[in-house]
């Protein structure tokens, strides 16, 4: 006999975030920017107190037992990371400060090296700066092209487009498996397989994804997957390159210094094994040990149950949002994550985030680090918010509230 799951209590979850129970401008805070940087639970914070107070020392050369502590710790938190993404070995998992570090040092370490005149590179049209400019950068360096593929009015990917786009000639295909401007989802196991087909390989980044939903990179089939911890309600400054072993072993280093290094003379160096010889200098160990604690209360919760409850959320917001008149959603995509972005007649998405902030609701406006976005709607910037496991109907309530509130200051 099967038993029902129980449901969804964000009450509970929220008691686990102590920065809600603030006041902003004489308000009760409402956190709709997370997006941006998820909140921390009780859980991360002591854990990295925890090592901060009683473990911490440098990690892998040391002999002493704060030292052994502190490595068990952060390879620890490495063996965390290869079981939430499901890869196949502790070696594809690189710590990076994040995914833009991860995504550079894909485009430095693989894509340079091996690209050239004749060579391109396959990107959307929905992609945050991170996803463009390495790759711009790249085809700087060595004459291969940047080849975008078009999106539509509701914020989707041009998918027949893409797959035409996709030739021989494609040596990498780099796409947001979610979209942080608007939401979208990408289907990227269809990008993946098509990508494969014609031989070219597959970066995916992650970042607004690991919130949201469980990630398998061996069912995803990708080549490399990066993605930050705080978007996952873990600490900045930490974040997970996974990619495939034999790519790995094939790249040079990134970065030089300690740690990277097996052996280094006047004459020559030579090189840590994996995942070591991506990681130079001190890495965060405190931000890695974070992460690992911000992963096993993600997973305590049910990643799907966060998931549908955040999708009721953006279901109630979505309906309730397009009640207002001068309000337009950008971006209305079949398949979203929870992010719902905006704009409203006569106000300037700045000119809104600040009202907003006057009621103690927090979102994030701009261009969201996706300017051609922007271009493309032919917009300066939206308001933008953004649903997390700890947020609820009455703060869906407060938003609407507080966009009253700036109709009547415009108008």
């Amino acid at each position: 006999m099967s038993t029902a799951a129980a449901p969804f209590d964000v009450t509970r979850v929220r008691r686990d975030f102590p920065i809600l129970a603030q006041h902003v401008n004489g308000h009760p805070l409402v956190y709709l920017d997370s997006a941006a940087s998820g909140q921390r639970p009780n859980a991360v914070l002591r854990a990295v107190e925890r090592y901060e107070t009683h473990h911490h020392s440098n990690v892998h050369r040391g002999v002493h037992a704060l030292s052994q502590a502190a490595t068990e710790a952060f390879e620890g938190a490495r063996e965390r990371a290869r079981r939430f993404l499901n890869a196949r070995s502790r070696r594809e998992i690189v710590f990076v400060r994040g995914t833009t570090e991860g995504i550079n040092l894909v485009a430095q370490a693989f894509a340079r090296p091996r690209f050239g005149p004749g060579d391109e590179i396959l990107i959307t049209g929905l992609e945050h700066h991170a996803n463009i400019v390495p790759w711009q950068m790249v085809c700087e360096q060595t004459g291969c092209t940047l080849k975008v593929a078009p999106i539509d009015r509701r914020g989707e990917l041009d998918l027949d487009r893409f797959l035409r786009q996709l030739t021989a000639r494609t040596r990498l295909v780099a796409v947001a498996h979610v979209s942080n401007a608007l939401g979208t989802v990408l289907p990227v196991e269809r990008i993946v397989e098509a990508a494969h087909s014609c031989g070219a390989l597959v970066l995916l980044d992650g970042a607004q994804a690991v919130p949201h939903t469980a990630i398998d990179v061996q069912a995803l089939g990708c080549d490399f997957y990066a993605f930050s911890g705080h978007k996952l309600y873990g600490p900045t400054g930490i974040g997970v390159l996974f990619g495939r072993e034999e790519l790995l072993e094939e790249m040079p280093p990134w970065q030089g210094g300690g740690d990277m290094i097996r052996t280094v003379s006047f004459e020559k160096s030579t090189y840590n094994d994996l995942p070591w010889k991506f990681e130079a200098g001190t890495p965060n160990i405190s931000g890695a040990v974070g992460l690992a604690a911000a992963m096993d209360y993600l997973e305590g919760l049910d990643i799907e149950a966060v998931a549908a409850h955040e999708q009721r959320l953006l279901a109630l917001a979505t309906a309730e949002l397009s009640r207002i008149p001068g309000l337009e959603i950008i971006g209305t995509a079949a398949h979203k994550a929870a992010v719902l972005s905006f704009t409203l007649r006569g106000c300037h998405p700045h000119d809104l985030g600040t009202i907003l902030d006057s009621e103690g609701v927090a979102i994030r406006t701009g261009h969201h680090c996706a300017m051609p976005v922007m271009t493309f709607f032919d917009i300066p910037a939206t308001a933008r918010a953004s649903f997390g496991c700890y947020n609820t109907e009455a703060d869906v309530d407060a938003l609407v509230a507080a966009l009253g509130k700036a109709r009547e200051v415009f108008g």
